[in-house]
């Protein structure tokens, strides 16, 4: 069975719905411990940023095992990291704010981790309703511009995730220093890219050039036999 073949999409998809499954069953079953609602937002947080963690490896992983099988999965990752973290942002303006949007407003403002929490979620917006195909042939060129926007939400996650830790330094500095190699990677090869591009132009061009220097030398060169010596006997011997 191939990677990236229909059944084992929706495996992974439905392997990633696995603990959101568990958290209604925690809820449900009165298992979230004496602060329910920071559990609530503590899972679907953390979950949002493993699945973005998880979205942004598939290309490295692709690209370094030769398994072009797993670029779907790309998508799928990133469509469970919205899933998450709408719910993550949901738990909050529903039960720590009571959908109170003047709260939201007045928290945006003042709590650093709030306005970088909130804006990383708007960046995934446009890339969640624009994951379908029928997308990515309507906007052409401009879809893959409009998906760059992940790599600055995961950025801006990953910041939310540190500054929102109380004591436990340990998990927002693993996921912070693996999205950083992860960052790093595309970096280098972003660069990789524009040097090959470079490089492919001027080769293009150089053909061109040599063509033209050559031709300018060859008239050069020709110009004080421009006119032939003649031959009068044909059997080749001269008067």
């Amino acid at each position: 069975m191939k990677l990236g073949s229909r059944p084992v999409r929706l495996g992974v998809a439905a392997g990633g719905l696995i603990p959101l499954a568990w958290g209604l069953f925690d809820l449900a079953t009165d298992g979230l411990g004496a602060e329910p609602v920071e559990e609530i937002t503590h899972r679907t947080g953390s979950w949002a940023l493993r699945m973005l963690v998880l979205s942004l490896s598939i290309t490295p992983l692709r690209k370094a095992l030769g398994a072009p099988g797993l670029a779907p999965h790309r998508r799928t990752f990133g469509l469970l990291a919205f899933l998450y973290a709408s719910l993550h942002f949901t738990t909050y303006l529903a039960l720590d704010l009571d959908f109170r949007l003047g709260g939201l407003a007045e928290d945006i403002r003042e709590r650093p981790f709030i306005t970088v929490g909130f804006t990383a979620w708007v960046l995934l917006i446009p890339l969640a309703l624009t994951s379908t195909r029928a997308s990515i042939r309507r906007l052409g060129k401009r879809w893959q511009g409009l998906h760059r926007a992940v790599y600055p939400a995961a950025i801006l996650v990953a910041i939310h995730f540190v500054w929102s830790a109380k004591a436990d330094w340990l998990e927002p500095g693993i996921y912070a220093g693996v999205l950083a190699v992860l960052l790093g990677v595309r970096g280098v090869e972003r660069f990789g890219q524009k040097r090959s591009n470079y490089a492919t132009i001027r080769r293009a061009r150089s053909p061109d050039e040599t063509d033209a220097q050559g031709a300018g030398g060859k008239d050069q060169e020709a110009g004080p036999q421009a006119v032939p010596t003649a031959n009068p006997d044909p059997k080749g011997k001269t008067p």
